[in-house]
Formats: C-alpha cells, sequence, structure tokens
C-alpha cells in the first residue's frame, strides 16, 4: 500500500506546483502579431487560437457608427490610400479602404469592422474588452448596441484612459464591469514612477471602474502594488505583454488576465491551473 501511494505522490508532485489560478488570455486587437490589427481577421484567429477574450478599439464615425480602430486616422493601417480622420468620416468612406493589405497580401481586402460584426465573432463564454477611443459621445449608441447584441453582461468588459468615460459608461451601463487604463511615466524631480499604487486606487475610485488596466511596467508592478489595490477591492488586468518570462510574472501576481498580440504563445507559455474558477 505504501509503495502505492508513493507512485501516485510521484506523478503527482509536477501537478500539484502548479498554481490553481488561471489567467484569461486576451488577444490583443486580435491576433495581432500574425493578422492586421483590429479586423475580423484578426479576431477570428484569436478564437482559433483558443483566446478567452479579444480587446479592441473603438470610435464614433461622422454618421454615428461605431468602428474598430487604434488610431484617429487610417493612415496606419491603411497605407498608400486616402488619409480619413475617422471622427470626420462616414462609415461608407471609411469601409472603401483595405486595411490588411499591410500586414501581409494574403489579407488584402480586410475592411475595417463595426462594432456590430466584432460582437457577432464573439463565442458562447467568451469575452470582449471595449476600449473607447473617443469621448462620452459614444455612450449611449455604444449602450444601445450593446444591449441589443446577444452576449449575457458578464462578456463585456469596458476599458478607456479616460476617466470621465469610465464613470459615464459605469453611470449609463452599470451591469458591465469597466477599467481605467494607465501607464506610467518618471518624475523628473524624484525620478520615481507616476502614478503610485496609492494614486491609481484614488483615480479607480473616482471614475467608479470596476478594475484597472495597467501598463506591463515590472519596475512599477510589484508585490506591494498588487497588494494595495488588492485591498481596495480592484481587479488587476495587464497589457501588452509579448514575452513568456514577463506573462509568468503576472501569472505569479495573479493577475485577473494578460493581454497580448500572441494568444497561442502566451497560453502555452503558461502552466496549465487545476482550477480555472469556470474560466
Amino acid at each position: 500500500m505504501n509503495k502505492t501511494i508513493a507512485a501516485i505522490a510521484t506523478v503527482l508532485s509536477p501537478l500539484l506546483a502548479v498554481p490553481g489560478y488561471g489567467q484569461l488570455i486576451v488577444a490583443h486587437r486580435g491576433s495581432s502579431h500574425t493578422a492586421p490589427e483590429n479586423t475580423l481577421a484578426a479576431f477570428r484567429l484569436a478564437w482559433q487560437e483558443e483566446a478567452d477574450a479579444i480587446e479592441g478599439d473603438f470610435y464614433l464615425t461622422k454618421d454615428g457608427e461605431i468602428v474598430c480602430l487604434h488610431d484617429k486616422n487610417t493612415k496606419r493601417t491603411a497605407p498608400g490610400q486616402t488619409v480619413l480622420d475617422v471622427a470626420k468620416s462616414t462609415l461608407a468612406e471609411l469601409r472603401g479602404l483595405d486595411v490588411g493589405s499591410w500586414k501581409d497580401k494574403r489579407y488584402a481586402g480586410e475592411k475595417i469592422p463595426t462594432l456590430h460584426e466584432v460582437l457577432a465573432t464573439i463565442p458562447p463564454q467568451k469575452k470582449i474588452f471595449i476600449e473607447v477611443k473617443c469621448g462620452p459621445e459614444i455612450t449611449p449608441i455604444l449602450k444601445k448596441q450593446l444591449e441589443a447584441s446577444k452576449l449575457k453582461s458578464e462578456q463585456i468588459t469596458i476599458i478607456c484612459f479616460d476617466e470621465k468615460v469610465v464613470q459615464e459608461c459605469r453611470n449609463e451601463m452599470p451591469q458591465y464591469q469597466a477599467n481605467w487604463l494607465t501607464s506610467y511615466k518618471r518624475t523628473k524631480e524624484r525620478g520615481v514612477w507616476s502614478p503610485d499604487a496609492e494614486e491609481v486606487v484614488r483615480r479607480v475610485r473616482k471614475s467608479g471602474a470596476t478594475g484597472l488596466g495597467t501598463q506591463g511596467n515590472t519596475e512599477v508592478i510589484d508585490e506591494r502594488f498588487v497588494d494595495v489595490l488588492r485591498k481596495a477591492g480592484i481587479e488587476l488586468h495587464v497589457w501588452t505583454i509579448n514575452d513568456a518570462k514577463q506573462a509568468l510574472y503576472f501569472s505569479g501576481l495573479e493577475f485577473e488576465s494578460i493581454t497580448t498580440d500572441k494568444p497561442a504563445e502566451i497560453r502555452a507559455a503558461l502552466p496549465d491551473p487545476i482550477d480555472q474558477g469556470g474560466r
């Protein structure tokens, strides 16, 4: 009997050493290392690579449509074509551009997708992080489109750097989680990183955000930083992590999600959790 128990223990010991916590793997602008960012091709590839969620950037057009694009204009992702300012252009004008060829000729003909089209790609039990790139004027249209979608409220998280937008979304759409986004800068006077953990807590609370989406700056994010935010009841999400060692670092700090351009690669770099809590 003792030999049997010892044999079982030998088999199980590597498994027991694996953390029982699993992060959501969020595909940044879709699987954007391979496919053209913020296109249906990138989002579909992310699902093929078994991402838990996708992240996309959204603006309001001149004619009141919500489209998926990171920059204020189309110069970078539609090179050699007419440069359009999203806020000053109609959906039809924006859809006339090819936003796939710049990445690879096999993606020629990819168009700027609408929010409707992106939402339609999301499988049951998967999620979307919607980054609002414009101002609060998008809120009423965003609310209408999200409520008309087939997605459950827990499948949707709104994210934004603008605290006013986060606050407006929380006020108008409290059924959805909303994360305030931040990066960090060193102050010239003291050479310290700003904002610090206490300032982050103040700003998250002021905006009414349910969580923080933080830049993956390992000089800032340490155990103390995490502890301060955890005690304040704030969820922790990190972007944009494409290095396996960094992914393991944030996994070890038990972040709720890791956003990456390489969902398959980062998923493979992390240990398989024993219990992902239904994720």
